[in-house]
């Protein structure tokens, strides 16, 4: 049973930075596409980043235009965990953060994404 929990959530002054963890269990993680998804009250949900393995074992990190340059991503296969560096936040960074799995391939689109965590809360006060 594959299993995603975020943490490292919470609340931070604008300019401030965090970092968001997501330990997975229940999959091979060089084998999924880690992607991270936020929504904030009466919004979509959004794409914010992925870090994909090509099957020639390449890794390669994809990232929303509104967090490109501020936010970074991460996997650490021997953990089975990958990492969002949030640094140079602003208020509309403001939302619930989730951790999406999806077996090979890249998608922006949320819907395409099999396995998700419960999400973490992140603020960004102005």
């Amino acid at each position: 049973q594959v299993q995603l929990v975020e943490s490292g959530g919470g609340l931070v002054q604008a300019g401030g930075s965090l970092r968001l963890s997501c330990a997975a269990s229940g999959l091979t993680f060089s084998s999924y596409t880690m992607g991270w998804f936020r929504q904030a009250p009466g919004k979509e949900r959004e794409f914010v980043a992925a870090i994909s393995r090509s099957r020639s074992g390449v890794y390669y990190a994809y990232y929303a235009d509104s967090v490109k340059g501020r936010f970074t991503i991460s996997g650490d296969n021997a953990k089975n965990t990958n990492y969002l560096q949030m640094n140079s936040l602003k208020p509309e960074d403001t939302a619930v953060y989730y951790c999406a799995a999806k077996e090979w391939g890249m998608y922006y689109e949320h819907t395409k994404y099999n396995y998700w965590g419960q999400g973490t809360q992140v603020t960004v006060a102005s």
